[in-house]
């Protein structure tokens, strides 16, 4: 599956199928969350939090590949990510794109 963020595949025709689309709405458990808490006292990244988003967008995104692949899609163009914060701690990702057949 080839998987881009511009609208075309340069020196080809395509054919749109429609939109497709991959959420999940993750969280980190209490020690975790407890310790991210901790780490705004002093600053500086909060490692779990970026692994966490992370691992979500990469689950996201797979979400949005299957369901291009049973739409038969050989690509998905324009992609793009969304988040929002659901509750303190858990965030929802969203993988969005179109997918298209390559003629």
């Amino acid at each position: 599956m080839l998987l881009l963020n511009i609208d075309y595949i340069p020196g080809k025709e395509i054919e749109v199928l429609g939109i497709v689309k991959g959420t999940v709405v993750q969280t980190k458990n209490f020690g975790k969350d407890f310790m991210a808490g901790m780490k705004t006292l002093v600053g500086g990244e909060i490692k779990g939090y970026t692994e966490m988003l992370t691992e979500a967008r990469q689950i996201a995104t797979k979400r949005m590949v299957d369901e291009a692949e049973n739409m038969g899609a050989d690509a998905v163009l324009n992609i793009r990510f969304g988040s929002s914060a659901v509750m303190s701690g858990a965030a929802e990702i969203i993988a969005y794109g179109t997918a298209v057949k390559i003629k």
